[in-house]
């Protein structure tokens, strides 16, 4: 009995292994997936998938996804918004936008660890993009050097009404997501 309960848990670990690098990869492939803007920024998919796995994995599965995928950006990995990569650029003006992901994907799961909620989650999802844009926003002004005025223009503006739209998308398919992950 004891032998098969360890079998048992030795494939879920390695279950939920591969599950985790399945989706740091997707995190990675939804980085190019992206329309490039004027300003040197990009709208890309990353912040859908970024709160899709916050909001349908656990703390633990969520962060190492998005630990995996921020790693692999900033040792050169070209996966980071718009294919960008390396220290340079977490630390430039369009590095807290990353960094606020990483953010994401601990505080998420912690306020969404209850049952499945329509309202709340769409709630929670809606709150988190704009911590992102307002997050990404701070630091390019930190970093840049440029007015609150000028980083709202640059920083927030342009990516606050279509995050927020892949926020709630993203809230309204978990219960979806979470049936294909337990038919494993």
């Amino acid at each position: 009995m004891k032998q098969l309960e360890t079998n048992e848990r030795k494939t879920n670990s390695v279950q939920s292994l591969v599950i985790i690098a399945l989706m740091a990869a997707v995190l990675c492939v939804s980085a190019y997936i992206s329309i490039p803007l004027p300003n040197g920024s990009h709208i890309t998919a990353l912040n859908f998938v970024v709160m899709l796995v916050a909001l349908t994995f656990s703390l633990r599965e969520s962060f190492f996804i998005n630990l995996i995928w921020f790693l692999l950006g900033l040792i050169g990995l070209p996966v980071l918004i718009g294919g960008a990569s390396g220290i340079g650029y977490v630390l430039g003006p369009w590095g807290g936008y990353s960094i606020s992901f990483l953010i994401i994907a601990l505080l998420v799961p912690i306020i969404c660890h209850r049952k499945y909620n329509r309202i709340f989650y769409t709630i929670i999802a809606i709150l988190s993009a704009v911590f992102v844009d307002l997050f990404g926003s701070f630091w390019m002004m930190l970093v840049s050097d440029i007015s609150l005025k000028a980083t709202f223009i640059a920083g927030f503006l342009p990516f606050i009404f279509l995050d927020v739209v892949k926020a709630v998308i993203a809230a309204q398919i978990v219960p979806q997501i979470r049936k294909i992950l337990r038919q494993k």
